[in-house]
């Protein structure tokens, strides 16, 4: 059953060489694999792909999170890369910073791609694995 595979996110991008140089100069991700319309990046042990579509941009939720062990230190690093984190301010969700603390200590931010796509960094409290 499909409960014992791996799953990755599958990113639109509008414009794959747009798409392209982002993750480079941003991330820091170089592709492992190109085949027309599509980029297949490694991420630890992980990969992701982002394909060519005129649909790029448009779901409003989040496509992607990596889950990292200093949110604070990985934001800093993205930041000097020109990483913009988002803010948001919605009744009993609200950002500091770019930042959402929950009650039970994770802290998650979240930043957009250059095809719109809304990623996410999240650091679980100390002792959570998943």
């Amino acid at each position: 059953m499909l409960t014992n595979l791996a799953i990755h996110p599958s990113l639109p991008a509008a414009d794959l060489e747009r798409a392209k140089a982002w993750y480079a100069e941003k991330l820091g991700f170089a592709a492992a694999w190109e085949v027309e319309g599509m980029l297949l990046y490694r991420s630890g042990p992980s990969i992701f792909t982002v394909y060519e579509t005129p649909s790029a941009g448009t779901a409003k939720n989040t496509a992607a999170v990596w889950q990292v062990e200093d949110l604070d230190r990985e934001m800093q690093e993205l930041r000097a890369r020109g990483v913009v984190f988002a803010d948001y301010d919605m009744d009993d969700f609200k950002t500091t910073d770019g930042v959402h603390v929950y009650d039970d200590g994770s802290k998650t931010a979240w930043f957009l791609d250059s095809e719109g796509n809304t990623l996410n960094l999240t650091q679980l409290p100390v002792g959570w694995i998943l």
